[in-house]
């Protein structure tokens, strides 16, 4: 039997910032694989480098040294142009705050990744609405975000982020403004889509007992993986 390669292939991977005549080593020599249908919390102090690394893994920074391979290419041997509609087809970002806009609807918050794409109105709201409704908001599609609870709209931003049904969902502290058990009710549905669509997911968050609750869990310290 062979064994099937990882979606992602990590190599080496670091990152410099230059912050006037000093640098500022964040991330150091980083070797990882995640492989298809991984659910993995990524913990650590602040300052450790997670958004950091979550960042590069999105293609949203450039590594200063290393390779990150998708499906075993290197996303960034691709041009600008190529690499934004990469990022758009198949990566899906939910951050802490959520970002919707606020004079829309939950559907019209959900469509907008396939809207960029330039699929058909009536396709983006289909696939916008079967989202809400896997994320238990098919009676809040409507909604505007100010309507909404906090633990709604992250809701409407984790079906924006996979409406396009991406490769890999990367989650930034996607809990850290909400209650405790609203926060337990959003790591449990990131599970739950993760058994039922395969979704692989890389989850970064404070909460290390919820951390503790996702099948895989890495930490990162002082830039690089302990």
């Amino acid at each position: 039997m062979t064994t099937a390669p990882p979606l992602v292939r990590i190599e080496g991977l670091g990152k410099t910032f230059l912050m006037g005549d000093k640098r500022l080593e964040v991330l150091r020599g980083i070797d990882l694989e995640i492989a298809r249908g991984d659910l993995v919390a990524l913990t650590g102090p602040s300052g450790a480098g997670k958004s950091t690394f979550l960042h590069l893994l999105g293609t949203l920074d450039v590594p200063t040294q290393g390779r990150i391979l998708f499906d075993g290419e290197d996303v960034f041997d691709r041009g600008e142009d190529a690499l934004a509609e990469f990022r758009n087809d198949t990566i899906g970002f939910v951050f802490q705050s959520h970002h919707l806009l606020p004079e829309f609807s939950a559907v019209e918050n959900a469509m907008m990744p396939a809207l960029i794409r330039r699929v058909s109105r009536a396709d983006a709201r289909r696939r916008a609405t079967d989202m809400l409704a896997l994320v238990g908001l098919a009676d809040r599609m409507d909604h505007k975000p100010g309507e909404l609870s906090g633990g709604e709209q992250q809701r409407v931003a984790l079906a924006r982020a996979l409406c396009l049904e991406p490769k890999l969902l990367l989650a930034d502290e996607p809990t850290g403004n909400l209650d405790p058990q609203t926060a337990e009710g959003i790591h449990a549905l990131l599970a739950d889509l993760n058994a039922r669509m395969g979704v692989t997911a890389v989850v970064v968050t404070h909460n290390e007992r919820l951390a503790a609750a996702l099948p895989r869990r890495l930490r990162l310290v002082q830039g690089r993986l302990a």
